[in-house]
């Protein structure tokens, strides 16, 4: 049976439907993400990532991904969470902006990764980073996310760019 509160629409990029308002299925995974965040592992590996992980090259991207890198299995766990999360607003299960209000992390993760996405599509995992990217374009709370997140990433690059005195 169909719930006439729950409606849905489809953008050119997601076929599926996506949508409308949030409802409490919607609260309920959102709530359980969160959960998820504060396991002991999860929130060790959030905290390794986002403090030592702050790529300036193509190169410090790609060494992250090898297993011999400290944070190798950080940034897996990390990204793979992050993409698993993102693909439920992307595949409409959930509320896209309802969800971004309380887990824009991952779009930090995201942001350090973008500038070198095709180069890491093409070396790494040609759909890598599909879901995240999704949300920071189609989301309306994932753009002003990742637009807060892309300039501090701009500021990083471009004082790491300044020679040292």
């Amino acid at each position: 049976m169909s719930d006439p509160q729950r409606t849905f629409h489809s953008t050119p990029d997601s076929p599926v439907p996506l949508k409308d308002f949030p409802d409490h299925h919607d609260a309920e995974l959102v709530l359980r993400l969160y959960d998820l965040r504060r396991e002991r592992v999860m929130r060790e590996s959030r905290t390794q990532l986002l403090s030592g992980f702050l790529p300036t090259s193509f190169d410090d991207v790609l060494a992250i991904t090898r297993p011999e890198h400290p944070l190798n299995a950080a940034f897996r766990q990390c990204s793979s969470f992050w993409e698993m999360t993102y693909a439920m607003a992307r595949h409409g299960v959930v509320h896209a902006d309802f969800m971004m209000e309380s887990n824009g992390e991952g779009l930090l993760l995201f942001s350090r990764i973008e500038p070198w996405l095709a180069e890491y599509r093409a070396h790494v995992n040609p759909i890598a980073f599909r879901n995240a990217e999704w949300v920071a374009t189609e989301s309306e709370m994932g753009r002003m996310i990742a637009e807060r997140f892309r300039k501090r990433m701009q500021a990083h690059l471009a004082a790491s760019a300044q020679p040292t005195s």
